[in-house]
């Protein structure tokens, strides 16, 4: 394969671009069709074995305020598709100030065996979703104290310069396979209009290992009707590179990777996915592991208008309906109604409608 070599690598536009770099990338020219919502993503849940132990990462580093702590319900339980015998225990965070971008924590209880969704959590193993992305204030600092937690990182800090930015960027990894993707700026001040934070922010984006990139944008754009933030071509480094992706340094000029990113309209700032695929490096396919009581980052959640009117339309455009529509109160937003669907590598997309007003 040819892989053209670019001065500013897909990859700094998608992981780790300010959003004016962001603006100035290259999307698709097609038309797109009207989005299902134009709302950020308004929570992540991730399953995990001890609440309080993931918990303290988000509670002592990052800030995050506790939101509504409790059991889950019957009807919860059945969304997560799970059986009557199973319980479960719920914990939410959010960053101060935050209006979105919630992470919501279950521990499952009499469900079943449980697996990492990703063991290994190997940037070139494709399925599930691969890290949580938030920004971050003297992330030296931050990394000191994740490590005396006992969090690790996918790499050191790396270092990288992009279009007059320099930046820290560091891959935290906590229990059950959990990654909090982490960057500061240095030299430039955080976007405007973005919630101030002290150390951690609230989470603006979210990212998953793909088998085909062009897939993901069948759905992300074609189906969905998202914004194309960057869909470049594939990237080589000219010389050996500590990446945050983990590849190893003497493969970064010969394996390619090409990034995808995509939000819902007027989202510039939060509301992202983000997709990667990875040239050359034979990993493994963990698909059929994206499901509950499975350990990991499990689900993202759209909110939108109405419930019906979304799924109709995706349906409509060729795409299958994963769970539902099913209804559940789900503290701290009330009775919700929502459906799911399954991202080509098998990451759930939920859609939500609050129907408690």
């Amino acid at each position: 394969m040819t892989v053209r070599r670019f001065a500013a690598p897909a990859f700094a536009l998608g992981l780790f671009a300010s959003c004016a770099a962001l603006a100035e990338s290259p999307a698709q020219e097609a038309e797109t069709p009207s989005p299902v919502t134009t709302s950020a993503w308004s929570e992540a849940v991730i399953s995990v074995s001890d609440l309080d132990q993931t918990a303290q990462f988000f509670r002592e580093i990052a800030g995050y305020e506790t939101v509504w702590q409790g059991e889950l319900g019957y009807e919860e339980i059945e969304a997560f598709g799970l059986p009557e015998t199973a319980s479960g225990e719920a914990l939410v965070l959010r960053a101060p100030s935050a209006d979105s971008g919630y992470i919501r924590l279950v521990r499952f209880d009499n469900a079943g065996r449980k697996v990492p969704t990703r063991p290994g959590a190997r940037a070139w193993d494709t399925g599930c979703f691969w890290s949580i992305m938030v920004r971050a204030n003297d992330l030296e600092a931050i990394y000191d104290d994740a490590i005396a937690m006992g969090w690790g990182t996918e790499t050191p800090i790396a270092p990288l310069s992009f279009n007059g930015s320099e930046l820290n960027i560091v891959v935290f990894k906590g229990p059950d396979g959990v990654q909090i993707q982490s960057y500061e700026r240095l030299n430039r001040p955080i976007p405007e209009g973005f919630t101030p934070f002290e150390r951690l922010s609230r989470p603006f984006n979210i990212m998953q290992m793909t088998r085909d990139r062009d897939a993901v944008r069948e759905l992300m754009v074609d189906v969905l009707g998202f914004d194309t933030f960057w869909f470049g071509p594939p990237y080589l480094d000219d010389e050996p590179t500590l990446m945050p992706l983990g590849i190893p340094q003497n493969l970064t000029t010969s394996v390619p990777y090409k990034a995808g990113i995509f939000s819902p309209p007027t989202q510039s700032l939060y509301g992202r996915m983000e997709y990667i695929e990875i040239d050359g490096l034979d990993g493994f396919d963990y698909e059929d592991r994206c499901h509950a009581p499975n350990l990991g980052i499990l689900s993202v959640s759209y909110p939108v208008e109405r419930v019906d009117d979304a799924l109709d339309t995706i349906v409509s455009r060729g795409w299958e309906i994963e769970r539902g529509p099913y209804t559940v109160d789900r503290l701290p937003y009330g009775l919700t109604r929502a459906f799911t669907i399954k991202a080509p590598d098998g990451a759930t997309i939920e859609f939500m409608q609050n129907i408690d007003d």
